[in-house]
């Protein structure tokens, strides 16, 4: 299950540490407003997806609320069926759907889940409501 925080559900983006800071300052900036995850860890996780309208608590690496986000689109598809347009709105730099894929097939295999292009997973867009 998944952290809970002020009475809603957290997101904690990428890993602590680095990864995890640089995505939050993105989303407080403005130019990260989407990410994506396996669908496979809502099922471990016994979650269930997200809904637009559902806000969330962004957390920190200590576990602490530093912005609430509310869902503004949520769509699972293939790994190899996410378009430009969500890549671009993680706001990471990529610049090209092939950089974004490679970048995340490296994240995902990383923490030891390898990625087809027919795994699925969950496309979040997202926008912030208030900052701690």
């Amino acid at each position: 299950m998944w952290p809970r925080v002020n009475g809603m559900r957290a997101m904690e983006l990428g890993t602590p540490g680095g990864l995890r800071s640089r995505l939050n300052s993105l989303v407080l900036a403005g130019r990260k407003t989407a990410t994506t995850g396996l669908l496979a860890e809502y099922a471990e996780e016994t979650e269930h997806l997200e809904h637009v309208g559902e806000r969330l608590a962004l957390l920190d690496d200590d576990g602490h609320a530093i912005a609430t986000i509310e869902i503004t689109g949520v769509e699972q598809r293939p790994f190899l069926g996410v378009t430009w347009e969500h890549a671009a709105a993680e706001g990471e730099g990529d610049a090209s759907l092939e950089e974004w894929r490679a970048v995340h097939r490296r994240f995902w295999e990383s923490e030891g889940v390898p990625v087809e292009d027919d795994t699925p997973v969950v496309c979040l867009a997202f926008r912030v409501v208030e900052t701690a």
